[in-house]
């Protein structure tokens, strides 16, 4: 069931709750008052802990961004918590109502889709008023497409940077992904599986060739990793059907060592031989780790002598 709200919202007399696992009932300790901000699985149901699930049973309502969605999560676990729908379209008029029922003692919890809120969701909002109506915000952590995609793909992870969807458009893509080239870590995008070949030839257009991963439909049934140069990926991706799924799409950091001046012009050499002068110098600037500027200002100078 999907909750409405009073015109004046008022603490719940709720203590706790109960829940459903291995075939055997649980009672749900009563909650702190406060927003409880809950991770539920990727896609595997197995993937959520006991903690989240005394939190989802023992909370007034779940803030959850399709309550469909949440609505399975819940009657897999015997979960009978109201569900009550916050999303990018009714955020605006929702948090208000949210806000003014846990600034009156409410303990509710807010939940995505999938994996941990906030991560690509319109939760960042609301928790940023709570804060700052002096309201608790409780973390209960678990699954990450971010972190799943990171442990498996097979590129350093010491260092990263999660940048979510890129635009639409190839060149503002391209555009964005400039800005990005000099980051010394992995880069970790989410990617539709329509526009997933075009999104990796743009990457390899402006990156170069450097090593990344696609995963694919994590801890599901039919979960896949592919792994190889960007080059590789993007021109075996041109001529495949769309993947099917959630995509999590991974770039590993820059080379660790700079190119030489006589090496970093034989690369412009090769690189101008197929592209302009602007996509030479990203894609030699991505193979080398050497700043974009000045690999496109060396770039000129050799174009100006072939001319």
């Amino acid at each position: 069931m999907t909750e409405t709200y009073p015109a004046h919202p008022v603490p719940s007399a709720k203590t706790g709750g109960s829940f459903t696992a291995f075939g055997l009932r649980a009672e749900a300790e009563p909650l702190a008052k406060g927003l409880h901000v809950v991770a539920t699985p990727i896609g595997n149901l197995g993937d959520i802990s006991f903690r989240a699930l005394a939190t989802l049973a023992a909370a007034e309502a779940v803030i959850a961004e399709d309550t469909r969605v949440t609505k399975t999560l819940l009657a897999h676990y015997g979960i009978a918590t109201p569900l009550v729908a916050y999303h990018e379209h009714n955020a605006a008029t929702m948090r208000p109502h949210l806000i003014a029922r846990l600034k009156s003692g409410a303990t509710l919890a807010l939940v995505s889709d999938a994996g941990t809120p906030l991560v690509s969701d319109p939760g960042f909002k609301l928790v940023a008023d709570a804060l700052e109506e002096g309201i608790a915000v409780t973390s209960v952590p678990g699954a990450s497409a971010v972190l799943a995609a990171l442990v498996v793909a097979g590129l350093p992870t010491d260092r990263f940077f999660f940048e979510g969807f890129l635009p639409g458009k190839s060149a503002a893509r391209r555009a964005r992904i400039a800005q990005l080239q000099p980051i010394p870590g992995t880069l970790v995008f989410f990617e539709s599986p329509r526009r997933l070949a075009e999104t990796l030839a743009d990457l390899a257009a402006v990156l170069g060739n450097r090593d990344a991963a696609i995963a694919r439909e994590l801890t599901k049934h039919f979960e896949q990793v592919r792994r190889g140069p960007l080059q590789h990926l993007a021109e075996a991706l041109a001529d495949e059907p769309p993947p099917k799924g959630e995509i999590v799409l991974l770039v590993g950091p820059p080379g660790a060592e700079l190119a030489s001046a006589d090496t970093l012009d034989e690369r412009l050499q090769d690189a101008l031989k197929v592209h302009s002068v602007k996509d030479a110098a990203s894609v030699v600037a991505g193979e080398t780790g050497l700043p974009r500027r000045q690999v496109y200002a060396r770039a000129i100078e050799l174009a100006a002598r072939s001319d």
